[in-house]
């Protein structure tokens, strides 16, 4: 099969999801919960730095940081449908872009135990947050998939940049670090 053909048959194929490109035609949730997350600066950049770190780490820090984050984040996902609201949530998540980044900016490699536990309490924060922030009419089981999946995606990303990347490029990714941490501030201040 040609290239052509190939696109061709790949056109046909998406051009019924094209209809569904505006609200209100059905979805149950899911797009919803998979848009939450990219669709806001301070989660994308949180859960990009999540996997940016991760892959800058050693050993079992490279899986556990992003499935400690997408299971907490899940938890506090579910505290969030119940009504449950932290103090400080806004802040609380400006705080871990700053944080994140400036772990990433400084290729920072702390004890398993402690990146661990500042990556849940984050991922608490960012969870309440997609939790509270669940579309009237939704399913929440739906919203929840999609926030998971998009999360892991994000994180994936990143992974994925740090791992494919020569060594060289190192000083770009804690570039972006940097950039993350500083638009942490600028969250924090506004």
């Amino acid at each position: 099969m040609t290239l052509k053909r190939i696109l061709g048959a790949m056109a046909l194929l998406l051009t019924p999801a094209i209809a569904f490109a505006h609200p209100g035609h059905g979805d149950n949730g899911l797009i919803a919960g998979i848009s939450h997350p990219i669709g806001g600066v301070d989660h994308l950049l949180a859960m990009v730095a999540v996997g940016l770190w991760a892959a800058q780490q050693k050993g079992a820090a490279r899986w556990a940081l992003p499935c400690t984050f997408v299971g907490i984040m899940l938890i506090g996902g579910l505290l969030g449908f119940e009504g449950l609201n932290l103090p400080a949530l806004e802040s609380g998540i400006a705080a871990s872009v700053l944080a994140l980044g400036l772990a990433v900016a400084l290729a920072v490699r702390p004890p398993l135990s402690l990146a661990v536990a500042a990556t849940a309490l984050f991922a608490l924060f960012h969870g309440v947050a997609h939790g509270l922030e669940l579309p009237q009419m939704s399913n929440p089981w739906a919203y929840a998939a999609g926030f998971v999946a998009a999360t892991a995606a994000l994180h994936g990303l990143g992974y994925s940049v740090v791992r494919v990347l020569p060594q060289a490029a190192a000083p770009l990714v804690r570039l972006v670090g940097a950039a993350s941490a500083a638009t942490g501030v600028w969250l924090l201040a506004g």
